[in-house]
């Protein structure tokens, strides 16, 4: 076994323990918006890693370009496709967690006369 071995083993034990906490993520957090977060980090991560693991393995040519393919489209896509998710579900008026303490989007989206009134900006509560 060499280093190489070794060090794409580590990659990929590294990609699937991110792919795992996605899922421990999805499970337990409490509204869609830190679900969301979840899902979209640390899969971008995990898939990232694995990637990476693979292309050690890998003895050149096609096989690397589209495995770097994936990651650069992977990590552009992933967390602009999430943003606009989320926008959507803020827009449609899902509720946070009650654990949730600040809001920018909610806070832009308000009148500047309310604004102005509220002695505690950025804040819902």
């Amino acid at each position: 076994m060499s280093i190489i071995d070794v060090v794409s083993s580590a990659f990929l034990l590294i990609g699937a323990g991110f792919a795992l906490l996605a899922g421990i993520g999805l499970q337990r957090f409490d509204d869609v918006f830190s679900r969301m977060h979840a899902a979209t980090k640390a899969v971008t991560f995990g898939i990232g890693f694995v990637c990476i693991g693979a292309i050690l393995q890998m003895d050149g040519g096609p096989d690397i370009t589209k495995l770097v393919l994936v990651i650069v489209f992977q990590f552009a896509t992933a967390p602009v496709a999430a943003h606009m998710v989320s926008r959507a579900v803020q827009r449609a008026g899902t509720e946070m967690a009650d654990s949730t303490i600040v809001d920018e989007l909610a806070q832009a989206r308000r009148p500047a006369a309310e604004q102005a009134a509220d002695p505690r900006p950025n804040q819902t509560r």
